[in-house]
């Protein structure tokens, strides 16, 4: 495994449970997932994709991104702190638009397999 992929990991692990067991904010909710992390390849940046059950609206979602990349600071340092790696990422929180679309994408496979197989 290359080294941003275990970077990748180990943040997205430690950036859970900064949201789960350390953070404060009612603002975030206790529903929050980490979905994915994509650290550079120079591990200056980490950018890190969130989704949550309560953020219904746009407006949710872009108050926990805000909230979130906001604590920016808190999450580097928490989480420099938890490792020894010469430099620690800066975490670029967004919401995960892939979640939501999932279930129209399965829909459409399915849809798009059920009439292939009619023409078959």
């Amino acid at each position: 495994m290359s080294r941003d992929l275990k970077v990748a990991d180990f943040i997205r692990d430690e950036a859970a449970r900064i949201i789960q067991l350390e953070m404060r904010d009612p603002r975030v909710g206790s529903f929050v997932s980490v979905n994915d992390v994509k650290v550079s390849r120079d591990l200056s940046y980490a950018d890190i994709y969130v989704s949550s059950l309560h953020a219904e609206t746009e407006a949710d979602k872009k108050s926990l991104v805000e909230v979130l990349n906001g604590a920016a600071g808190y999450f580097r340092s928490t989480i420099a702190k938890r490792h020894n790696m010469r430099t620690t990422p800066k975490p670029r929180f967004h919401y995960d638009k892939l979640v939501e679309s999932g279930p129209q994408l399965e829909q459409l496979i399915a849809t798009a397999m059920r009439q292939h197989g009619d023409a078959g």
